[in-house]
């Protein structure tokens, strides 16, 4: 049996009657068996459901009937986006034994189009992280490099892709929550712009700010996940209703003569020296497929990492209030109605959590939401203003996805700021509203993975996955 599938392959072997979708489930919870325990990444599987959608695609297979586009092929979800009927934690144990009513529209369109969903992945507790060392589950591996984190916060959806333990999976992004795990895990992983994904059934961090993406093992298959889910969604107000176009289709379109940026002030102190020379090495490879390289300037670049750190966390202390004990999730009992509250949330939440909560309630306090918040959301306005600007010189731009590459475990676990400025060339595209990609671009002696991000115009998502795709196929993983 294939060991490396990809959604093209699954359909094929279904088509022929090589393999039957149930067969091929069976076989990823082989491996799931194998793996995982020493991997960490799923924290829930949901077998019996996958059962019931590989009987549906096998019937259709033996009656002849046209597959849908994502038929049979085994997927993996993000444990912050809602499932109903299977445990949805957010790797926090506030809500540890949350079971959703519901679907998030995500969910529901992987289905429609034929996904198999093998299970939940691990992630930083509530998105928020950048290493996946804050799951109250325990830490995910990175499965290229045990002994390094995989990134975060959807660390346990990039892992189980790079080990083969799922064809695709979602994730989500708030400051780079996707983009980061794929450059660390050495895949395909892309944010789409804010509204191209609906965030119904998200269970919100930031919601300015998150978004559900695809990690798959290459660029096309991206493209064929991104295409089942976006698109207008009447339950999630800011989803947009700009058409989404035949992404695949676009992305086999020549990228000659396209204009890229390449941002000056990405390339600044404290980038890892072997991340540089990969970076350098891989827009080299848009050079020699007919691209003109043009420096330009992001001159608000240096305060993103501020920024979004006020306003994250002010919405996740908006966002997170709701976790008191009384409606759903831990309680943790006491006589007195304060103390309820006090405890449930002192044994629910874990440090990383308290922390974004206090600052974020901190700047939305009297007497300094104008010096903090405000000045923030202003910020954040020049920042999408930097972006708007340099799309009227290029056609994309090109930065390093992280400035170092995946850190062993327990390196920054005692300094927050560090562990903070890893997402420093991720969190402007997340304030800007804008879709990027981060693509594989070598590894540093051969061993440890680096990414290269492309940001697109907004609902420029076409564009971006084009240049991943000719930059894939050019060889830039190997560069």
């Amino acid at each position: 049996m294939a060991t490396n599938w990809t959604i093209d392959g699954v359909r094929a072997a279904l088509a022929a009657k090589k393999i039957s979708a149930r067969e091929l489930a069976a076989d990823f919870y082989a491996r799931i068996k194998a793996k995982n325990p020493e991997l960490n990444a799923f924290l829930t599987l949901s077998a019996e459901r996958a059962r019931r959608q590989t009987d549906r695609i096998d019937a259709l297979v033996a009656e002849g009937k046209p597959l849908p586009p994502l038929a049979g092929v085994p997927v993996a979800v993000k444990d912050v986006i809602s499932t109903r009927g299977i445990k949805t934690t957010c790797g926090s144990k506030i809500l540890e034994n949350y079971v959703p009513p519901y679907d998030a529209t995500a969910v529901e369109r992987l289905e429609a189009a034929g996904a198999v969903i093998l299970g939940k992945t691990n992630c930083d507790e509530f998105a928020m992280g950048s290493s996946n060392e804050n799951s109250a589950y325990g830490p995910v591996k990175n499965p290229l490099a045990l002994d390094r984190v995989p990134g975060g916060s959807s660390g346990g959806s990039a892992a189980v892709v790079a080990a083969g333990l799922a064809v695709a999976s979602l994730g989500t992004d708030t400051g780079g929550s996707i983009r980061q795990p794929g450059s660390f895990c050495g895949i395909p992983a892309m944010m789409g712009s804010y509204g191209r994904v609906s965030r119904y059934g998200l269970i919100a961090f930031a919601s300015s700010l998150d978004r559900i993406g695809p990690l798959a093992t290459n660029v096309k298959d991206v493209a064929a996940i991104l295409q089942a889910i976006a698109g207008r969604d009447p339950h999630d107000s800011t989803s947009t209703t700009t058409p989404v176009p035949d992404y695949r289709a676009e992305m086999e379109k020549p990228v000659k003569g396209l204009r890229l940026g390449i941002p000056k002030d990405y390339f600044g102190a404290g980038m890892d020296r072997g991340v540089r020379k990969r970076i350098e090495a891989g827009i080299e490879v848009f050079k020699k497929l007919g691209c003109e390289l043009v420096e330009i300037r992001m001159p608000h670049t240096d305060y993103a990492i501020a920024a979004y750190y006020i306003i994250a966390t002010a919405e996740a202390s908006s966002n997170l209030a709701r976790y008191d004990g009384v409606r759903y999730g831990l309680r943790v009992e006491d006589d007195s109605l304060l103390a309820m509250y006090r405890k449930t949330r002192g044994r629910g939440f874990g440090a990383e959590v308290k922390r974004r909560i206090v600052l974020g309630t901190y700047v939305l306090s009297a007497g300094y939401y104008d010096a903090y918040y405000l000045k923030g959301q202003k910020v954040r306005s020049l920042i999408a203003e930097d972006f708007r600007e340099a799309f009227t010189k290029v056609d994309a731009l090109l930065t390093p996805t992280s400035p170092v590459p995946p850190f062993k475990l327990g390196e920054r676990t005692d300094d927050p700021l560090q562990m903070y400025l890893a997402d420093i060339y991720t969190v402007t595209g997340s304030l800007a509203g804008v879709p990027g990609i981060s693509v594989p671009c070598g590894k540093i002696d051969g061993k440890l993975p680096v990414g290269l991000q492309i940001f697109g115009a907004a609902f420029g998502e076409a564009r971006v996955l084009q240049l991943a795709h000719a930059f894939e196929q050019a060889g830039g993983a190997t560069v």
